[in-house]
């Protein structure tokens, strides 16, 4: 199971490699492409040094870029190793993936070939997964995927933590080094293009050569390109476009003459379209095929110009990121959401109530905060500002609640404060008015009293559930039963609430359900309903097994910080499950 730290590590790991592979396509040229590729390791994915080889036109491979050390750097940049070599480093070994390990307990067998190497003695191993100086990972770079020709392999030493990198580690390294077989092959594309330029504005008398060079690499280009209009009433119409931009989109060539990336891209990418620059922009944004559906892409723009007419048209570079954009919602989604339900996790609820609750609720039902603070158990004083933990979009930079002056009344018939924009202007205002585009900011807050007696009001109820009996389950049959009691009870929650509302697991046999637009008597009768969802028997392995549930409700409000919330629910599910027969929650 899953720590509760691992989410923001994971997601840490991410950003970092998200901005190693951005860092990737800033380089204008094939020499500071490779260097990034090799601060990107040292700088995103947390190894000491970093050693990029390059295949060369014969085959063999040469040291072109170096991170992490001045002295390495200088001693072996520049010197070549032999394909043979590299090809029986790279069968040897473990394979991690597309990685491969050589450990040091195998290392001499490769003292005898001729790949520069830099390493020092060290004492063995104290631990299994301790890093040796000897060991050596490589990541081979492959054109196109994985599957194409090698384009080179980026080798690696010293991670930061001294222990080898973990399966989270592994595949960032496996993605970094194929994002970087992708860069290197547009900087390649680039150059080869960039040159095909300089031959048309500057060499006339070999025009008709440029031309055909041009088109040649136009043509067969392995990514999409596009020639559009420069100016003029017909600026961005698509003049021209390659095949393989045409089997990207799955459009005809004919048909693709007739539009412009405007009339293609997604209408939420129309802002990032706009703002991309025609000198050297570049953008991701979503196209549409000729089905209708979408697909993420890199968009490059260059202007080809002529020395007396000036820029004459624009050339379009279109790379697939598809993939990449998927396994960035992939690892997004694991980092949020539990692995083994598929529930939002601990810190998806909260974020989730974070983002609906800020900090102050308006003065004018203070006293009724102060009094459902009171009803949940918690202080008697005056409403103060929770630690910014909980509420970090909220209202940072402010002392007190009169430094606050943006609340400018309370709507009776809705039964919830509404920000009017007295004091504050949405645009620029902090927390949930201007960072999340609120331009009026909807306050929550509770039925009155203990919730208890339905006063009309409607609010966002918090129902903490804990199983009642699955331990006993999971002593008796094993885990592997625990856990399928586990998924069916989510699924079970999951079928009986609305479209909107949250289930989320926090950990062990505890789940929380979030349902905005309740009432008081709205939030028992949902508790009863999903109590009687849980008690049906549930089948494992021919074997039918009971588990019941226990149901605390508490109500979120604005003043609130989100670990008040949930302690709330809490004390009042265990107060429930203390009220009841033990019989009714007993395993059968």
């Amino acid at each position: 199971m899953e720590t509760e730290s691992e989410p923001y590590v994971r997601l840490a790991t991410l950003r970092q490699l998200h901005q190693a592979v951005a860092e990737l396509n800033t380089a204008r040229s094939l020499a500071d492409t490779l260097q990034t590729v090799a601060d990107g390791v040292v700088s995103g994915l947390g190894y000491e040094l970093a050693c990029v080889n390059v295949v060369q036109a014969d085959g063999d491979l040469v040291i072109a870029a170096f991170a992490g050390s001045e002295a390495a750097e200088s001693l072996i940049t520049g010197r070549v190793g032999s394909r043979t070599s590299w090809e029986r480093r790279l069968s040897m070994g473990e394979a991690w993936g597309a990685l491969r390990f050589i450990p040091h307990t195998e290392g001499w067998v490769l003292l005898e070939d001729d790949v520069p190497q830099w390493y020092t003695e060290g004492p063995d191993p104290r631990f299994p997964d301790e890093w040796h100086p000897q060991d050596r990972l490589y990541a081979p770079m492959y054109a196109s995927g994985g599957d194409g020709e090698l384009l080179g392999v980026i080798s690696v030493d010293r991670p930061r933590g001294g222990r080898h990198p973990g399966p989270w580690g592994q595949e960032a390294l496996q993605m970094y080094a194929s994002q970087s077989a992708i860069a290197i092959s547009n900087a390649r594309l680039r150059a080869n293009m960039q040159r095909a330029l300089v031959r048309l504005e500057r060499e006339q008398q070999a025009l008709r050569a440029s031309e055909e060079s041009f088109r040649q690499a136009f043509e067969y280009a392995p990514s999409g390109m596009a020639i559009a209009e420069l100016g003029g009433d017909q600026h961005g119409r698509l003049l021209r476009t390659n095949d393989a931009l045409c089997r990207l989109l799955s459009r005809p060539a004919s048909g693709m003459r007739h539009l412009s990336f405007a009339d293609l891209v997604h209408p939420e990418d129309i802002g990032t379209l706009l703002r991309t620059s025609a000198e050297g922009g570049r953008a991701e944004l979503r196209l549409a095929r000729r089905d209708g559906t979408y697909i993420w892409v890199s968009v490059r723009n260059s202007v080809v110009t002529d020395t007396t007419d000036g820029p004459r048209f624009l050339l379009t570079h279109v790379e697939d990121i598809e993939e990449r954009k998927r396994h960035e919602l992939q690892l997004a989604h694991r980092a949020s959401h539990d692995a083994l339900t598929g529930l939002p996790n601990s810190a998806e609820l909260r974020t989730r109530l974070s983002a609906r609750v800020c900090a102050r609720p308006h003065s004018i039902r203070e006293n009724a905060v102060q009094a459902l603070d009171k009803a949940y158990g918690g202080y008697e004083g005056p409403a103060i500002r929770e630690p910014a933990r909980d509420t970090r979009e909220g209202f940072e930079g402010y002392d007190s609640y009169d430094d606050y002056r943006g609340y400018g009344g309370y709507d009776e018939n809705a039964g919830s404060l509404v920000f009017r924009g007295g004091g504050l202007d949405p645009a620029t205002a902090p927390g949930p008015l201007g960072r999340q585009g609120h331009q009026d900011h909807q306050h929550i807050v509770a039925p009155g009293g203990n919730g208890d007696v339905d006063d009309g009001t409607k609010g966002l109820a918090v129902l903490f559930c804990d199983l009642d009996g699955f331990k006993l389950i999971n002593d008796r049959f094993g885990h592997n039963t625990g856990d399928a009691v586990l998924i069916e009870v989510a699924h079970r929650l999951t079928s009986g609430v609305r479209d909107g509302d949250t289930v989320a697991r926090l950990g062990g046999d505890e789940f929380v359900v979030l349902a905005d637009g309740l009432g008081s008597a709205d939030a028992a009768d949902l508790s009863a309903r999903l109590r009687n969802a849980i008690l049906p028997p549930i089948r494992v392995d021919g074997r039918a097994v009971k588990v019941g549930a226990s149901f605390g409700i508490s109500w979120a409000a604005c003043g609130m910080s989100v670990a008040d919330i949930l302690k709330s629910a809490d004390q009042r599910m265990y107060i429930e499950k203390r009220s009841r027969s033990k019989v009714h929650r007993r395993v059968s």
